[in-house]
């Protein structure tokens, strides 16, 4: 009975660090994602608050910084590391007419983007999502394994209290040891 009810905890405590280790996953995507933005407003390079930026705005990513919108490239040729995407550790080419993705880093060189997902849109937010989803949810099986394992555990605890009693009450000398066994 000791290691049956050893072995169920010991499940959850792992249980418990896995989305312990998926929430700090969660917020170090979240802490990926830019708070400002530089935007194109009368002419002007302005920066402003991601949360102020719609879709169709021109967005000015220099060398160095995260992209803090999803967008299309209409102006300019760099490097972005996709890596926090895609895991591919080599630097993308990016070139005008192609997509990319907020919370990459633009490697070397000036891009000026349209602004194509902001917000709850984005492709970093949706795999957010995706990740609070897959934490939040249990499999089919685990609802079975959850109900046999309520009724399993005092049932192995009921037979094994059964079993010392008989021991020690009915069993020979000594009582206490061959029931504790």
């Amino acid at each position: 009975a000791a290691v049956i009810v050893s072995l169920i905890l010991l499940g959850r405590y792992f249980e418990a660090k896995a989305k312990g280790r998926t929430s700090q996953a969660i917020q170090h995507l979240v802490g990926m994602q830019p708070k400002t933005a530089r935007i194109q407003r009368n002419g002007q390079i302005v920066e402003v608050a991601v949360a102020e930026v719609v879709s169709g705005t021109i967005v000015e990513i220099r060398p160095g910084e995260r992209v803090p919108v999803d967008g299309e490239v209409v102006e300019g040729h760099s490097y972005i590391d996709e890596s926090m995407i895609t895991g591919e550790p080599v630097p993308v080419e990016k070139i005008i007419g192609q997509q990319v993705v907020g919370g990459t880093v633009n490697q070397n060189g000036t891009l000026n983007i349209r602004t194509t997902a902001v917000g709850s849109s984005s492709v970093l937010s949706q795999i957010i999502r995706m990740v609070e989803q897959a934490q939040g949810s249990k499999l089919p099986i685990q609802g079975l394994v959850d109900k046999v394992t309520m009724w399993f555990v005092p049932a192995v605890m009921l037979i094994a209290a059964i079993t010392f009693l008989v021991w020690f009450i009915w069993g020979p000398e000594p009582a206490l040891t061959f029931g504790l066994v």
